[in-house]
């Protein structure tokens, strides 16, 4: 099969989408106390290589997006799936001649506080070069914004990453336009498509401030938002490289980290993935890269949120074979007790001589474990070639995505299979998310959680708050008056559920 980037028109070669190939069949370890579970295999129809990760929403289903197929002209398709593995497809993308609803859905979803989920196309549009959607939970979705719709795509082109939403607007990425040629934008949309470029990469000499955003911003507790580039950087003289940069709401950007500062790039090359804050309260960013390290497939990384030294936690591809996985494209969550997991692409115990690829946890201050290797049957049932980030439900377990594999391997062009929907249980216990991630005294708040019927109350830090329970997953409140940084608490008949970060009140 042709790599997705000559498949579907990608242009930019340098990107995660890029590194896809065709692998076959396999075995796989997995480790005591987990349950791995394949929920859902496409099947074409229903959409194929779903590339992102997914997202919890605010009635318990998960969100997600595959680039291809679906029932119109391989735009792909918007899907959601219960816990339990009941897939629903929301939306099939170009359903009008020339798709000015968009193609090709690289992000994943974000759930926003009004009830909606807000996305991007990588392609498509009133220009075909992205776009920028709005879907109710039933599948009402509406194009915000086409992007390139300013003289010379001043206004960027190609989104890729997920968008974040802060202060009752989203911000995110683009990996190509921009005012200083094809080097990708920082952006700010309203809820009503009005659309405000922030930064235009490419603004110093030699691009030292980095080239092509692909992945998405996170906002720290700081209020700043970071993301990473994929390629340029003080130390680039040649594709790839990249940085880590600090942005904040007003536009004003700070170069954190350039990579291959060391040399061969032993520090890690093209971080394709966005970063993860730590919940340890030192003020630390996570991350990959899809490059460099010690064996050149690929790091672990750790820095702070202002800057200065970069710590490699992991060099992979340091046992034979690769056993412990290659090419981490898919970045970092970090769980309810300060674990890091993620994903490789390749890599693990596959006899494909690249891997089918392998979900990892590492803690903080390093030492990797494999979990799981993909394929671990013959034809790969289970699924191969993870590229998204995982997510924790508040149930606990981590759900995620596989481009290839699936159980029915007869559905799609390629033969390998559609991808994959799973699920992995490693023992840990439910908590409660927050919508938004911090606020001020008097926000309000939407609380994601499960079998919250019957809740007595619910606290800041120990600051009591009001809320109503909307349903067995939510629950209503608002930003109390005292409420200090801390944890958000929720008293249920059967158990204390507390928030798995830290809420920061203030602006």
């Amino acid at each position: 099969m042709k790599p997705i980037c000559n498949a579907i028109g990608k242009t930019n070669c340098g990107t995660r989408a890029c590194i896809l190939v065709v692998l076959y069949a396999a075995a796989a370890i997995s480790l005591p106390a987990q349950i791995f579970t394949t929920l859902h295999s496409f099947d074409g129809a229903d959409g194929v290589t779903p590339i992102a990760g997914l997202v919890q929403g605010l009635d318990g289903n998960l969100y997600g997006t595959t680039v291809s197929d679906g029932a119109n002209q391989r735009g792909g398709t918007i899907f959601k799936i219960t816990p339990g593995g009941t897939l629903t497809t929301l939306y099939s993308f170009c359903v009008q001649e020339g798709c000015p609803d968009g193609k090709f859905p690289y992000s994943g979803l974000v759930q926003a506080t009004n009830g909606n989920l807000y996305g991007t196309t990588y392609r498509g549009g009133a220009n075909d070069l992205g776009t920028v959607f709005a879907i109710t939970p039933a599948g009402a979705r509406t194009t915000l914004y086409s992007f390139c719709s300013q003289s010379g795509c001043t206004d960027g082109a190609y989104p890729e990453g997920t968008l974040v939403q802060y202060g009752g607007a989203f911000y995110g990425t683009t990996s190509g336009g921009g005012a200083n040629g094809p080097s990708g934008t920082v952006f700010k949309i309203t809820p009503s498509g009005a659309l405000t470029t922030l930064y235009s990469f490419c603004s110093q000499a030699n691009c030292a401030d980095g080239e092509e955003p692909g992945a998405g911003l996170i906002q720290a507790t700081n209020g700043n938002f970071y993301g990473t580039t994929e390629t340029g950087g003080a130390n680039c003289t040649a594709p790839g490289c990249g940085t880590i940069f600090q942005i904040t709401p007003a536009g004003t950007l700070t170069t954190l980290y350039s990579f291959c500062s060391l040399p061969g790039c032993s520090d890690g090359g093209i971080p394709v993935a966005g970063l993860v804050q730590g919940t340890e309260g030192a003020g630390y960013l996570y991350g990959t890269t899809q490059a460099g390290g010690d064996h050149a497939v690929g790091t672990v990384f750790k820095i702070g949120v202002g800057g200065g030294s970069l710590s490699t936690l992991y060099s992979f591809c340091s046992q034979t074979g690769c056993a412990d996985g290659s090419y981490p494209n898919g970045g970092l969550v970090q769980d309810t007790d300060g674990v890091l997991y993620g994903t490789t692409t390749y890599g693990g115990a596959c006899p494909s001589s690249s891997g089918c690829g392998t979900i990892f946890k590492i803690r903080p201050t390093g030492g990797l474990t494999t979990l799981y290797n993909f394929c671990s049957q013959g034809e790969c049932p289970d699924g191969e070639i993870p590229d998204a980030v995982l997510v924790q439900d508040t149930n606990g377990s981590f759900y995620g995505t596989t481009n290839y594999g699936g159980a029915d391997l007869g559905g799609c062009s390629s033969g390998n299979g559609c991808g994959t929907v799973f699920s992995l249980s490693v023992g840990l216990g439910p908590f409660v998310k927050t919508l938004p991630a911090s606020g001020p005294v008097g926000t309000a708040v939407e609380i994601l959680g499960s079998n919250l019927t019957g809740t007595t109350s619910v606290n800041f830090n120990g600051t009591a708050a009001p809320f109503t329970v909307v349903s067995n997953s939510e629950i209503t409140t608002t930003v109390p008056a005292g409420a200090t940084y801390g944890l958000v608490q929720v008293v249920t008949p059967t158990a204390i559920l507390s928030s798995n970060r830290p809420f920061p009140v203030g602006p």
